[in-house]
């Protein structure tokens, strides 16, 4: 009777470890060759007051060996006052490795990328928070003034003629941009990750093959879409054309995931599903095996009670997940358990990396050898 526990444990654990292994981590994806040229495409009607455009951009497929476009979209702005600041390929360590976008109150830096509408390779031109609402400038938004009157019109004036569609910063051809100090501070200003609705768009896009680069040629079918997912009907827009000629390696390797570093701008978790299984370190050899065994006890111990809380939080929030479908909850309320969803995730990380530090802390040291007088 009393091994039942234990066994149940396990396959949960090994569970775990199944679902980790395929979501979103902290992780970098890193890319030995850059991505193609931004395509040329127009920007669908916005749906309604309160959208930020958030534009599109190629991601890495790393089961295809691919890049993969993300259409542009519009979304609904999670708080009041909150800007998209988009995600970006930047080289990096030898090779090009993926900056996610996030929400804040202001614009930081995105490799200094022109996606057009608005963001033109520094800051945000395509409309501003005021009094609560958001009024677009209609020079470089595509806005109809009978459903939305909150507007305005600033022609913008570029310093070169020539319209760069590179679409990675550094490296063999890419923009040579580096953060200002402002830039560097807002980094460090409170974020939000990419909303519920950009990450399904993220997988929807993912799933479709001719939206990958090698069957469009840097040309996708489904360039915009007026809102997340919507891929078919009305407000889908496709690229005129491609930014320029599109010429992978002919041997595409595959990506590699490396440990997210401290200056990495990867998103942070958002759900306990998104964390990967705590792993045991080596164990310690210091020579003494009762100490050693001890200590890996109390390893093993720590790590056990960690996963089980990572299982118990991914089961509330998935709960929590399917009270707010079954109740047809707004957006404003799914947006505000999204962010108490990542609150609690990150605040349980920091916990458990200091309870990792303390005990690493009571590491038993190898004993110095004796040295012949």
């Amino acid at each position: 009777m009393c091994t039942k526990p234990s066994i149940r444990h396990l396959l949960l654990a090994l569970l775990l470890m199944v679902v980790s292994s395929s979501a979103l981590a902290q992780v970098d994806i890193s890319v030995s060759f850059g991505p193609p040229a931004l395509p040329v495409y127009e920007q669908p009607l916005c749906p309604g007051d309160g959208y930020i455009w958030t534009p599109g951009y190629w991601a890495w497929d790393n089961d295809n060996g691919d890049y993969y476009w993300v259409p542009g979209t519009w979304v609904e702005a999670p708080e009041v006052g909150y800007l998209w600041t988009p995600g970006y390929w930047g080289w990096g360590d030898g090779a090009y490795l993926f900056h996610t976008g996030y929400w804040g109150p202001h614009v930081g830096f995105y490799g200094g990328i022109s996606y057009g509408f608005g963001y033109f390779g520094d800051g945000y031109e395509g409309g501003r928070w005021d009094g609560g609402h958001f009024f677009y400038n209609r020079t470089v938004n595509n806005v109809n003034i009978v459903n939305i009157h909150n507007t305005y019109n600033t022609t913008i004036v570029h310093n070169t003629t020539i319209i760069n569609r590179v679409s990675y910063n550094g490296g063999n051809g890419g923009i040579e941009a580096r953060a200002t100090s402002q830039q560097e501070a807002i980094a460090q200003e409170r974020h939000i990750p990419p909303v519920q609705a950009q990450v399904q768009h993220v997988q929807t896009a993912r799933s479709n093959p001719q939206l990958r680069a090698s069957v469009n040629q840097g040309k996708p079918p489904i360039a915009a879409t007026a809102r997340p997912t919507q891929f078919s009907g009305q407000g889908v827009v496709a690229a005129h054309e491609a930014g320029a000629p599109y010429h992978p390696p002919a041997n595409r390797p595959n990506a590699e995931a490396r440990p997210a570093t401290p200056d990495s701008r990867s998103v942070n978790p958002a759900h306990a599903s998104e964390l990967q299984p705590h792993q045991a370190p080596a164990p310690p050899n210091t020579g003494n095996a009762k100490l050693d065994q001890k200590y890996q006890q109390q390893q093993a111990k720590l790590i056990a009670k960690q996963n089980q809380e990572h299982q118990q939080l991914q089961q509330k929030q998935e709960a929590q997940h399917q009270q707010l479908a079954q109740k047809n909850a707004s957006d404003a309320r799914k947006q505000q358990v999204e962010q108490q969803h990542q609150q609690q995730t990150q605040q349980m990380e920091q916990r458990h990396t200091q309870q990792q530090q303390q005990l690493q802390q009571r590491q038993p040291q190898p004993h110095a050898e004796a040295r012949p007088r």
